[in-house]
């Protein structure tokens, strides 16, 4: 880990995907992160004299341990179980690898993991998707960081690499129910993937210690511009 008096250290994963890049984007941005780190699986495209790229399986993480050695670990890891072909592809995606990849950063000494899971994410659900979310919030939660922050976002607006047809439709709706949601029900608006990205890094630099877990409505007001 490197010293405070050289800036903050930070490693993203999921840097080619939408929460991800822009997270990466941010870091790039802002001076008082000295060195900031991506382990992805194909390379960013991005091109940065603090970037330090790792391109490699994920199920080869323990090979590239000295990458995790960062004050804080966005992990913005996720997939769709169409996209992931079975439930089990989902699982080892959306579970066991942010699960492997926070007990190298702690390993390593990385003192915050920043997570990007989903609303409604229960380890006691009964389906599937929410189970899993809960299950990897319980399991990040239970290794020792000084500050562990879990960000539930509700359905997340952005241009995409790949083609959801159920999602595009939903985001094409959902600027006609956000009115409509209000209160409690707030959380369940959608959320403009900026603004997650914008509340992590800048959560990441508070300090912070303990478990947070951050709503979508949370997140809105901490990543607002």
């Amino acid at each position: 880990m490197t010293d405070s008096r050289d800036g903050r250290t930070a490693l993203v994963l999921g840097a080619t995907g939408l929460v991800g890049g822009l997270c990466l984007e941010l870091l790039l941005a802002d001076p008082g992160w000295s060195r900031v780190g991506v382990v992805a699986r194909r390379p960013s495209g991005r091109r940065h004299p603090r970037l330090a790229e790792v391109v490699t399986d994920f199920e080869r993480l323990e090979e590239h341990g000295d990458a995790f050695a960062v004050d804080a670990v966005f992990c913005c890891l996720g997939t769709t179980i169409r996209k992931a072909g079975s439930q089990e592809a989902f699982y080892r995606i959306d579970h066991d690898y942010p699960v492997a990849a926070a007990r190298l950063a702690s390993a390593r000494g990385a003192r915050r993991f920043l997570l990007v899971t989903a609303l409604g994410g229960d380890a006691g659900s009964r389906v599937f998707y929410n189970r899993v979310k809960g299950e990897v919030e319980r399991d990040v939660s239970a290794i020792p960081f000084e500050g562990v922050a879990i960000f539930r976002p509700s359905l997340i607006l952005g241009p995409r690499a790949e083609r959801r047809t159920a999602e595009h439709l939903a985001q094409r709706l959902a600027p006609l129910a956000a009115p409509l949601l209000v209160g409690p029900l707030r959380k369940y608006r959608a959320i403009d993937a900026a603004a997650v990205a914008r509340a992590m890094v800048r959560l990441a630099g508070e300090d912070f210690r303990g478990v947070r877990v951050l709503e979508s409505d949370e997140i809105a007001a901490a990543g607002a511009e």
